[in-house]
This record gives structure tokens, sequence and C-alpha cells, in this order.
């Protein structure tokens, strides 16, 4: 069943005017509250954007991406910032020890911004845009978008960024499914990677 979800899930930009149902917002804001997250920490907080003008201000703010304002639901996923005093470089300076002094010499708010630990939301939001598809819900992710003028929009406290916007919505009409490359052509097996 979740191979058929994802065998059929595509980006959709047209959306019809039928609305979600708060049972099944619900729904998809569980799935995202059960997703894992590093040492649990759980860093993140889903912004339910069902406000039609606020929808249209966003797709401003997404560089003018006009197909947005067609979706009755936004969820923006943000994280909070983990700061130097709680080891908030650690794990990069540990990934890439070639860099460790360059990473602890660059600016606190630039290295913030440039490592948002955005994979942490990127799970929660795929278990939402599935628990989604499996209500018949199609959906886009939007990362294209000007970060801080959005946390401005939604009055996000300064350690919390926007990290992605997920547009969902019943589609208007039904586009075809994109092909995707073959197993053989993505997997490699132990050391011997192939391109």
């Amino acid at each position: 069943m979740l191979l058929d979800l994802l065998d059929k899930r595509c980006s959709v930009r047209d959306f019809s005017d039928k609305k979600i149902s708060q049972e099944i917002i619900n729904y998809i804001l569980e799935a995202g509250r059960l997703s894992p997250s590093g040492g649990n920490e759980q860093p993140w907080k889903f912004g339910v954007i069902n406000d039609k003008d606020l929808i249209i201000k966003i797709s401003k703010i997404a560089y003018n991406q006009e197909w947005i304002a067609s979706s009755n639901l936004l969820i923006v996923l943000c994280t909070t910032i983990v700061g130097d005093e709680k080891g908030g470089r650690d794990i990069q300076k540990a990934r890439f020890p070639e860099l460790k002094v360059e990473i602890e010499k660059m600016d606190k708010e630039l290295y913030s911004k440039l490592n948002q630990e955005e994979h942490q939301t990127k799970i929660a939001g795929t278990h939402m845009v599935l628990a989604a598809l499996e209500n018949g819900i199609d959906s886009t992710w939007i990362s294209y978008f000007k970060v801080t003028q959005l946390a401005k929009l939604l009055n996000l406290p300064k350690d919390f960024i926007p990290t992605e916007i997920i547009a969902f919505g019943y589609p208007k009409n039904r586009k075809e499914f994109v092909k995707k490359k073959s197993i053989d052509e993505i997997v490699f097996y132990n050391n011997d990677f192939k391109r």
C-alpha cells in the first residue's frame, strides 16, 4: 500500500476549491507529529495556513508563484535553530572534520541560516504528504521563498526558521505521473559505485 501511494504521488499546482476538512488536517498533522527526529528533539512547529488572504501573501513571498494561491491549505514547516551553546555546530564538524576550523569561524547568524536542520522537518513533511495522499489530497513542496519575510509574516520568534512550505489540495485535474528512474539506475551495493 505504501509503494502504491508513493507511485502515484506527484506535484500538483492547480487545486480545486474543495476545502479540506479539519478531521483530515488533524490526520495530516498527526502524521507529522509522529515523525522521527535526531535525538528525539522534535525541533519543529507546523504552521497551518488556511486563511486565503494569508495564502496569497505567502505566494508573493514565494517569488510570486501564483499557483500557490489556488491551494486552500499550506503547512509551513518551521524548525528551531540549535544554538552553539547546545552543540549546534558539532554535528557538521563531526561530519566534515576536514572543514572543522572553517565551520567554527563561520558567522553565527549565517551558519544558523544555512544549517537550519531542515532535514528534521523534511521527514515530518514527507509523512504529511503521504497522509494527505491517502485521503485523496495532493501536494507540492515549496522551497523557493524569502525566509525572513515569511518568518515576519507569521510572527515567528527569532530562533525559529520556516524551512519548507507544503501546499495541499484536491486536484482540479489529475496529472500524469512522472516516470521515476529504475532501481538499477539509483542503487549501488557496498563500494561498487557506478555512474
